[in-house]
């Protein structure tokens, strides 16, 4: 729970009672590789927190795995649309290595953010955060071509690179396992 509030203490001041709060609300979980977190068409109803592990989410096209997201140590997992909207998520959650979870429920998280204020601004940041990579890796995905893709992979997470088999990483940027092969041996950035 340290890296939990490590984390949240760099966005906004955290008091000894907001700590005490949401360490009340916390649940925590293992789970081993290749287990699912959250099944795609069930409603998501926890937001974790990554305390040790990597996990992915994607969801099937045409009978094949897309995936769109990879969180590992000290990142936040959520299926986003479900967990905020309360419908049906269009995605899964597994874990690609066995992972320990801190996670907390939206009934908990609404409660936090309705009773206070600070948790409020470090909700906000977060948001803004993991928004605004979102934001890059659209913009990725609609302007660069596949191998500044994977630059950018290589550049801003290389242990991705190191612990995520090549098909997820082939998937997760929009090409074939052939095409990541022939950018990898051609790429200039060295890891």
């Amino acid at each position: 729970m340290e890296a939990l509030f490590a984390l949240l203490s760099r966005l906004g001041p955290i008091s000894d009672d907001l700590k005490v709060e949401i360490s009340g609300r916390l649940q925590f979980a293992e789970f081993k590789k290749k287990q699912t977190i959250l099944e795609q068409g069930k409603v998501c109803d926890h937001l974790f927190f990554v305390s040790k592990g990597l996990l992915r989410a994607y969801y099937d096209k045409d009978g094949e795995d897309v995936t769109s997201w990879f969180m590992m140590d000290n990142d936040f997992i959520v299926s986003v649309l479900s967990f905020f909207e309360r419908t049906k998520s269009h995605e899964a959650i597994e874990a690609l290595e066995e992972c320990e979870l801190a996670y907390i429920h939206y009934d908990d998280l609404m409660y936090l953010y309705a009773h206070s204020l600070e948790f409020n601004i470090i909700g906000r940041k977060l948001t803004e955060y993991y928004y605004c990579r979102s934001e890059e890796r659209l913009l990725a995905m609609r302007k660069q071509k596949a191998s500044d893709r994977y630059d950018f992979l290589l550049q801003n997470h290389p242990q991705l690179i190191k612990r995520v088999p090549s098909a997820y990483i082939a998937s997760y940027l929009g090409i074939s396992r052939e095409t990541l092969s022939r950018i990898k041996s051609s790429s200039k950035i060295i890891y």
